[in-house]
């Protein structure tokens, strides 16, 4: 086994899905296939407008034939450990080169920059998970926090000496809620989608929730198109199925409400769910319709 970078462009031609599939050539076939159980690090070219550099984390759980395309193959993520990171890794930021295994013995780039499968040492997955999983934050909602410990608490930094935690962590329930939250609170700018409202606490954290579209107990992935920005009272309706969303966020309620009126007054004017400003982040209709389908009450 072995850690890699996958390439991944959101305009690919390529039948990738992050959280679930990545397409590939049989070029790759033997340096993919040596990542089977093990960790990989998605990568965004930064020749792509806007580009997120390094930003997403996952496990390759098999590698299949494409049964679609001639001599393709499908590298396939396990389910649930797909990872967005909520702060998106450059490939040469401020404190240099963070995958320095493309360097050349000269300590040049060399052609390896430009595959678009390549192996990861150990050490620089650790440098890319420290940078891109590092917490900051100050501004999310806690659970069952109290005026007392939030004047007392102190964070620890998410940071860990060696890679065995890096990887714990990365399959800890606690963690990935934590991340997901706070990188679905940055997408929609601390606002509830529903009703428009931003509302801070006087301790300068965001009221508002990230709600899984499709749970993750029922297979739902930590990616922010699966996420959406709900203030509490909503999330619970959302969860309850007593709220959905069209495929263009149109907002429905269901008829089984007991009082349908109080719900649409919370609906902010346009009656649609306010998107975050990328639309990459938007929710994926996949996940809307199975919200539809599973949870929202007709």
């Amino acid at each position: 086994m072995t850690k890699g970078i996958f390439v991944h462009r959101s305009d690919s031609i390529y039948d990738d899905s992050p959280a679930e599939q990545y397409q590939f050539p049989r070029q790759y076939l033997t340096r993919v296939s040596a990542c089977i159980g093990d960790w990989i690090v998605y990568y965004e070219p930064s020749k792509i407008r806007d580009t997120r550099g390094y930003f997403a984390v996952a496990k390759v759980a098999h590698v299949v034939p494409d049964p679609t395309a001639k001599d393709m193959y499908l590298a396939l993520i396990e389910p649930g450990t797909y990872l967005d990171f909520p702060n998106p890794v450059p490939f040469n930021g401020p404190l240099g080169l963070v995958e320095r295994g493309v360097l050349n013995e000269q300590g040049k780039i060399s052609g390896r920059a430009q595959s678009a499968v390549r192996r990861l040492s150990i050490e620089d997955f650790n440098r890319i998970i420290d940078l891109g999983l590092a917490e900051d934050d100050s501004f999310l909602p806690r659970i069952d926090e109290t005026p007392e410990n939030l004047l007392r608490e102190e964070r620890s930094p998410f940071q860990f000496e060696i890679e065995r935690d890096r990887v714990a962590n990365l399959g800890s329930r606690l963690v990935r809620d934590r991340l997901f939250r706070r990188r679905v609170v940055e997408a929609y700018d601390a606002r509830c989608a529903v009703t428009g409202l931003k509302l801070i606490n006087g301790g300068g954290r965001a009221e508002v929730e990230a709600a899984h579209i499709r749970p993750v107990d029922r297979g739902g992935p930590d990616i922010v198109t699966n996420g959406i920005a709900l203030s509490g009272t909503v999330h619970w309706m959302f969860d309850r199925g007593l709220i959905g969303l069209n495929d263009d966020l149109e907002i429905l309620v269901s008829r089984q409400a007991n009082n349908p009126d109080s719900i649409r007054s919370l609906i902010n004017r346009t009656g649609f769910a306010i998107p975050p400003q990328r639309p990459l982040e938007r929710p994926h209709p996949a996940f809307l319709a199975w919200h539809r389908e599973h949870c929202f009450k007709h």
